[in-house]
């Protein structure tokens, strides 16, 4: 009897214990939830409609992957449970993408999924991480319009590439002495015409900036001037929106006392006056060299700002438009 009592403590004592889900730090929850807070209040006011856009992310850690109010999981994902503060099922996998992703792409299901990984992986504070989730959920509202692969394609930039990748790969003529200086004359005159708003000579200003925007396009060959418009309007106007999202926080949102109370924690406001001067710094010296397509970010955000002077209404063209931000003006 004793015997039989030892053989089955030993088996019970050897048994697996069962395996532990994998599951998101409270940390990344507090600024997921804030991200969707922060979005539910201003984006409508942002731009018409950006609510009605999946607000589909994916987090990646240093082991998994998880998939948060993302209408059609893919089979390569499982169901570990529902989040309340998330207000969504989440669905995990392994890692499969960098950690330091800060993206939005058909990552799952064929849907604008947000990619990006952990404030520690992407070097940002929480306030900045929440402010890259939402540059990227404008993207989303870029990908949802009914004809923007279709009008993108119609470019005729990818030269055979069916991946997507020559948005970020075009070989445009970042090393190029006269296209440098021609963008940093254009930058100059772009921060001048920033700095003038709501002041004298304004129109004047923006008049000089258009002449050589002009001047630019006649320069380039189609296809470079092409690229270039379509980074302005795709992640210049996103940058733009990055911004906007940061000055109306800082002014009309208060933060969660959770979100506040993360060790890194910036206010929104500060964080405006910081992606300003990034925008400043980006047009006094357009580094194409360096920055590659990353300059044309504050060239795009300080028309955005300047079209906001200029012509109130820019908002309803900019999707009529597409791909080139100047038609705006018009």
């Amino acid at each position: 009897m004793l015997g039989r009592l030892l053989l089955a403590f030993t088996f019970i004592s050897c048994s697996p214990a069962p395996a532990q889900q994998p599951s998101l730090r409270d940390s990344d929850r507090i600024r997921i939830a804030e991200a969707f807070r922060l979005a539910q209040i201003l984006q409508d006011d942002i731009w018409e409609g950006w609510s009605g856009v999946p607000f589909a992310l994916l987090l990646v850690t240093s082991t998994h992957e998880f998939l948060i109010r993302h209408p059609q999981p893919s089979d390569d994902f499982t169901e570990v449970g529902h989040d309340s503060l998330l207000d969504s099922n989440i669905y995990v996998r392994g890692r499969t993408l960098p950690e330091n992703l800060r993206a939005a792409f058909p990552a799952v299901g064929n849907i604008s999924t947000i990619v990006i990984g952990q404030p520690e992986k992407t070097e940002q504070s929480s306030t900045f991480w929440v402010l890259t989730v939402l540059h990227e959920h404008f993207h989303q509202l870029q990908n949802a319009q009914p004809d923007y692969y279709s009008a993108a394609d119609a470019l005729d930039l990818a030269r055979g590439d069916k991946s997507g990748m020559w948005m970020l790969n075009y070989p445009f003529p970042y090393d190029s002495t006269d296209v440098a200086i021609r963008l940093s004359k254009l930058g100059t005159l772009l921060l001048q015409s920033l700095r003038a708003i709501n002041k004298p000579g304004f129109e004047e200003r923006l008049s000089r900036y258009r002449n050589a925007h002009s001047e630019l396009q006649k320069f380039l060959s189609e296809d470079d001037y092409k690229y270039m418009s379509f980074q302005i309007w795709q992640e210049g106007v996103a940058r733009y929106t990055e911004y906007t999202v940061a000055r109306m926080a800082g002014r009309d949102y208060t933060p969660t006392e959770e979100f506040r109370s993360l060790n890194d924690f910036v206010p929104f406001s500060e964080a405006a006056d910081s992606l300003y001067s990034i925008i400043e710094a980006g047009l006094a010296q357009v580094d194409l060299e360096e920055k590659r397509r990353v300059a044309f970010y504050s060239l795009g955000a300080a028309e955005a700002l300047v079209l906001d002077a200029a012509c109130p209404g820019w908002h309803r063209c900019y999707f009529e438009n597409k791909f080139f931000l100047e038609k705006c003006y018009e």
